[in-house]
């Protein structure tokens, strides 16, 4: 309707105009007036409507709290210090072999067989006479030191064993043997085995000729 009324309103003012002269300047005057006003009022409605509908179109966008985050989580870590960060250890050396004792030490006869200590006794230039002589962690029945020998003695009735043991035993014994000959060579000792008859004799080296048996006239 404000658009119909201004465009009225020019039409009747013209009429008046052509009836009557005199009043064209107040008449000009209250027509722009007029439209100004229809102007400004057309221009503010187009305004609300564009407000409206730029609020409808595009709402508000509300910011979303950040994540809830635990205190310690949050804290900054401390950066390791030259004086914190070790260099590591060196392994354990392993496979290292104890170092043999060599020193000859008198210590007492192992055992009680009063037969087998004076066999080891009687041994030719037996310099620890009477006690064993402790190498290498190895109880050894006599030593010969300025020979530099070590010797172990055997006292077995080898005569009187069974087919069966005469067989067996032996070979348990040439096993303990070389074990003890190579502790002794280990400290630069030779070493002997001493024996009361030639069958035990005879049997051991024919298990292990290497190994040096020598019968007991002594004993």
């Amino acid at each position: 309707m404000a658009s119909a009324g201004a465009v009225a309103v020019p039409a009747m003012v013209g009429i008046c105009l052509l009836s009557q002269p005199y009043i064209v300047v107040g008449a000009v005057v209250v027509i722009g007036i007029v439209v100004l006003a229809v102007a400004i009022q057309e221009e503010l409605e187009a305004y609300e409507l564009r407000g409206h509908h730029s609020d409808e179109a595009k709402p508000v966008a509300q910011a979303e709290p950040a994540p809830w985050e635990p205190w310690a989580k949050r804290e900054p870590k401390p950066e390791p210090s030259g004086q914190d960060s070790l260099p590591p250890l060196p392994p354990e050396p392993s496979g290292q072999e104890r170092r043999p004792d060599c020193t000859p030490r008198p210590v007492p006869h192992l055992g009680g067989d009063a037969l087998h200590n004076k066999c080891a006794d009687r041994v030719p230039r037996n310099d620890f006479r009477g006690s064993d002589a402790l190498v290498n962690g190895k109880h050894f029945d006599a030593l010969q030191l300025q020979e530099r020998v070590l010797w172990e003695v055997k006292t077995d009735n080898f005569d009187t064993y069974s087919v069966y043991l005469q067989r067996t035993v032996p070979d348990r014994q040439v096993r303990e043997l070389r074990r003890e000959r190579d502790l002794a060579r280990a400290c630069g000792f030779d070493f002997r085995v001493g024996v009361r008859s030639p069958e035990h004799q005879a049997a051991l080296e024919r298990l292990d000729g290497t190994l040096e048996i020598v019968v007991m006239d002594w004993c």
